[in-house]
């Protein structure tokens, strides 16, 4: 994998990926670091979408339970948000109905 520098690419664009071989793949990272992946398509493309989707929900979900692990919650405290909510909406469907 290539790494090319935001301002690199912005100004030199296509200049700047002429030196990656074909098919690898290219990192794109700015002053704060890496931001975002330059993924070549290497055949059917909806598939190769369908695959890059899959990769984003995976990573997605393992953040998230990456931050669910720093807050742990009970199900009984998750119950009683429920139970909030509910009784809020409740409260604001009389109030409509008024």
């Amino acid at each position: 994998m290539r790494q090319v520098s935001l301002r690199e690419f912005r100004t030199r664009g296509a200049k700047a990926l002429k030196a990656v071989p074909r098919g690898e793949t290219v990192l794109l990272a700015g002053q704060q670091g890496p931001a975002y992946f330059l993924v070549p398509v290497l055949g059917d493309v909806v598939l190769e979408e369908r695959e890059l989707r899959l990769a984003m929900a995976k990573a997605s979900l393992r953040e998230s339970w990456r931050l669910a692990e720093q807050y742990p919650i009970t199900d009984e405290e998750i119950e009683q948000e429920i139970d909030a909510v509910r009784t809020a909406r409740l409260a604001r469907e009389k109030g409509r109905k008024s």
